[in-house]
């Protein structure tokens, strides 16, 4: 990756002050788990996103896995009361070249915890990817890259939780508050997405495809459908734990495939998945966690061909919790009446 390539400011503003306004006085059991309603959350942190296409040739087996070069982030952030502002830079010296090419990108990503539901929210742009396992690389490459190759994604994901009382998302993703005993819940919802993928030169190279006539330029879709979870928090010791979480998605839609020989549209049902993982300690001054949130939606099949996009974020959090002084209180009262207090 050449620094000219995605080393933009990244600027992040995830707030929900209306959902977390109306859900504040839900039932919550203060044996289980601690909100800090009254304290800065902030954070030094290290993240990276990315949006990836996976094609399989199901006549042939092979698979064909289009991943972008960006950048690992370093940033700095807070949490108060229901709203979220990170910033990061993608730094030069934590992003060596390695002949991946370059991939410019607006990934937009908001995962936001009310404290009844989930809420997800995805727009991805993406220019510029490497086909990986060294496929199609010219000698002396590591990566066959297409720096004009696009990839579209737009999507939302709403769940309900159903044991808000006993269980938090938020002490695991937000780091605003602190789970001190286990607990686990079942998730119902919904989701949607659409988007497209596009190279004009054919997004399989025709010296890999097996049958270069049935190649194509561009896949579009859309499905929508519901889902259904379990998560669930192993609290060791009062101070450390493990978060997982895991949805299922039945979606409904279709895909179109543009090619040299024309235009296909298929419907079908399809299986998606939804997977977070957070594993760190947690105290009620600071934390240190781990997280992954990971987004696989399958593209319906056609014309011998399957596919799927994947979405995902990780990242490593440094919390430090404090009280705002008399001075940054007062500044900090425009966020206290929008959250009615």
């Amino acid at each position: 990756m050449k620094k000219n390539g995605f080393l933009s400011l990244i600027f992040l503003l995830g707030f929900c002050p209306l959902l977390c306004a109306q859900q504040a006085q839900s039932l919550q059991d203060t044996s289980y788990y601690q909100t800090f309603p009254d304290h800065i959350t902030s954070r030094f942190y290290f993240s990276r996103k990315y949006t990836s296409l996976m094609i399989q040739e199901k006549k042939t087996g092979q698979d064909y896995l289009y991943m972008p070069n960006t950048t690992l982030n370093m940033g700095l952030g807070a949490t108060y009361k229901g709203l979220t502002l990170n910033l990061a830079y993608g730094f030069g010296f934590l992003n060596p070249e390695k002949g991946e090419g370059e991939t410019k990108y607006l990934d937009a990503q908001a995962h936001i915890y009310p404290r009844k539901m989930v809420i997800d929210l995805f727009m991805q742009l993406y220019k510029g990817f490497y086909l990986t396992d060294g496929l199609g690389a010219n000698p002396g490459e590591d990566y066959l890259t297409r720096p004009d190759m696009k990839i579209q994604k737009i999507g939302a994901n709403v769940q309900y939780v159903f044991n808000h009382g006993k269980f938090s998302y938020r002490a695991a993703f937000l780091q605003n508050e602190w789970q001190k005993k286990s607990a686990g819940t079942f998730l119902l919802g919904a989701e949607m997405y659409g988007g497209l993928a596009h190279e004009e030169s054919n997004l399989i190279p025709n010296a890999l495809i097996g049958d270069p006539t049935s190649n194509f330029k561009t896949i579009r879709f859309f499905e929508l459908g519901p889902n259904a979870g379990y998560a669930y928090t192993l609290v060791i010791k009062k101070h450390f734990f493990i978060t997982a979480s895991a949805a299922a998605n039945l979606g409904v839609g279709y895909s179109t495939h543009h090619g040299e020989s024309g235009r296909r549209t298929q419907w079908s049902i399809n299986p998606n998945y939804f997977l977070r993982g957070f594993a760190g300690y947690n105290s009620d001054t600071w934390s240190i966690n781990a997280n992954y949130v990971h987004n696989n939606v399958n593209i319906p099949e056609n014309g011998g061909f399957s596919s799927a996009m994947m979405t995902g974020n990780y990242r490593l959090n440094f919390i430090y919790r404090f009280l705002p002084g008399p001075k940054l209180k007062k500044r900090l009262g425009v966020i206290d009446r929008m959250m009615g207090d």
